[in-house]
């Protein structure tokens, strides 16, 4: 069953439209950003030893970022730009 904001089928490949993409890579860039956040945050606690804010900094961002990416999912999911497939039993 393809997804509802296919274009069509043509020539034997369905043509997926570009937002399918770009919301993907947005995605996994966001993503990205998280666990650099996190391991930077890493680093700093090991280096400051706790003594600096560097730290609080760094895991804020990756609280933030997380925050951001939950709200694009559900925009993405409302909007039809992701679907979720589930788990079919055997």
């Amino acid at each position: 069953m393809k997804p509802a904001r296919y274009l069509g089928y043509t020539g034997g490949t369905y043509h997926i439209q570009l937002e399918f993409m770009l919301i993907k890579t947005l995605i996994v860039l966001v993503l990205l950003a998280i666990l650099f956040s996190l391991f930077s945050g890493m680093i700093f606690l090991v280096k400051d030893k706790g003594q600096s804010q560097r730290t609080v900094k760094a895991l804020t961002v990756r609280i933030a970022l997380s925050v951001a990416l939950f709200i694009l999912l559900m925009v993405a999911f409302a909007t039809g730009l992701i679907q979720p497939h589930g788990i079919t039993p055997g």
